[in-house]
């Protein structure tokens, strides 16, 4: 009988060691601390031959929106000028492919900034969010300190430039200083910059904030080509680095393990036709903990926290109320609430009620499951011995 009492005890240790085990793997895989996900999508080029720059950003688009990022945490900055150009056999339509089975245009997305609102200016005061009082919500990049932002760009560039719609440029100084004043302004938890255009490794090149991952399409010295030509349309359609990135993101879900290291795995350069880089020298976790969900889906998380004892209770100068003239005449006791103040309580009793393993501490509900498999076990080993 003792004999068995040991082997139950060492199993139901080593148990409650696995399980732990299992969650700190999970949470060092997940590893990152944020709250909410933003991306900037910015298609710097116009006129009816950058066809494939809108594509670009329009796929990227889709793809974060199908991974679970709102239009209300995207900023979609596009010329716009393509979908209705009188050129487009298509009319109101844009494509990714000569097949067309894809209409990335459709009749479900919101450009935030179009045309000429394209500008440096604008995004870099998007990113900093130096934006005058006038500009709406929809506008602002709304981040925090708990915010993981996905910016993508694409268009004509070179050596540590992009250029704006053939009217001015940004450099790789202008978008590091952009980064850097979002770090000190605590406007982001984890960044991740990509972008696909001639030269594009170089427009990180520059970056020195903390936090940042950073990936381009090309090397400095190399352009970066386009994937596949539309006959029907006469221009190409979209760019060989972002196909291949869009391939790669279509076998990802919201649930996907998939990380940052696979991502980056699946660059070949024969196919892209240049030589994709990566720098992870800002980041501090490791590519392989880090999901690409992290940075190109929504997330879901919410924080219980403690009442403070400190906290200020908010008070409403109104008429008093008597509680017992709203309830049952069975209720004998009066008390007074001042009316307009909610009566937090009940909340507070119910919170401090719950237990902890409700609110997600995985080696209590282990605990707690393997004593229970324990004890049912020694009740049914004593009723064994006693027959």
């Amino acid at each position: 009988m003792f004999a068995a009492l040991r082997v139950l005890v060492l199993a139901l240790w080593l148990g409650i060691f696995a399980n732990a085990h299992e969650d700190s793997e999970l949470s060092g895989r997940h590893g990152s601390s944020h709250t909410n996900n933003w991306a900037v999508l910015v298609c710097a080029s116009r006129y009816w031959f950058n066809y494939r720059h809108m594509s670009n950003a329009l796929g990227m688009y889709r793809t974060v929106k199908r991974l679970g990022i709102p239009d209300s945490n995207i900023i979609l900055m596009l010329a716009d000028d393509a979908a209705c150009n009188a050129r487009n056999k298509f009319p109101g339509c844009v494509y990714s492919s000569s097949a067309k089975t894809l209409d990335l245009y459709g009749d479900n997305i919101e450009v935030d900034y179009r045309g000429y609102e394209v500008t440096v200016e604008n995004f870099l005061r998007v990113l900093t969010g130096r934006v005058e009082p006038s500009v709406p919500r929809s506008k602002r990049l709304l981040t925090d300190d708990r915010s993981n932002v996905f910016i993508y760009m694409t268009g004509h560039g070179g050596n540590e430039f992009l250029k704006f719609q053939d009217s001015e440029e940004i450099s790789a100084f202008d978008i590091a200083d952009a980064v850097a004043q979002m770090w000190e302004k605590k406007r982001y938890n984890e960044l991740f910059f990509m972008i696909d255009t001639c030269q594009a490794n170089t427009m990180y090149s520059k970056f020195y904030s903390p936090n940042v991952l950073a990936t381009g399409s090309s090397v400095i010295h190399e352009n970066s080509y386009s994937h596949e030509n539309d006959r029907d349309i006469g221009v190409a359609v979209i760019d060989s680095y972002t196909h291949y990135m869009l391939e790669y993101m279509e076998g990802i879900n919201k649930t996907s393990q998939a990380t940052m290291q696979d991502l980056f795995d699946t660059y070949d350069p024969v196919k892209i036709n240049s030589h994709p880089g990566v720098r992870s020298d800002l980041f501090p976790r490791s590519l392989r903990d880090t999901l690409v969900t992290n940075f190109f889906g929504g997330v879901a998380q919410a924080e219980v926290l403690a009442p403070s004892d400190s906290a200020p209770v908010p008070h409403v100068s109104m008429p008093v109320i008597p509680v017992d003239s709203l309830a049952s005449d069975e209720d004998d006791k009066t008390e007074f609430v001042p009316a307009g103040v909610i009566d937090s309580r009940p909340f507070i009793a119910a919170l401090a009620a719950t237990p902890q393993s409700s609110v997600g501490a995985p080696l209590t509900r282990a605990l707690r499951t393997w004593s229970s498999s324990a004890l049912v076990l020694l009740i049914v080993g004593w009723v064994a011995t006693r027959r």
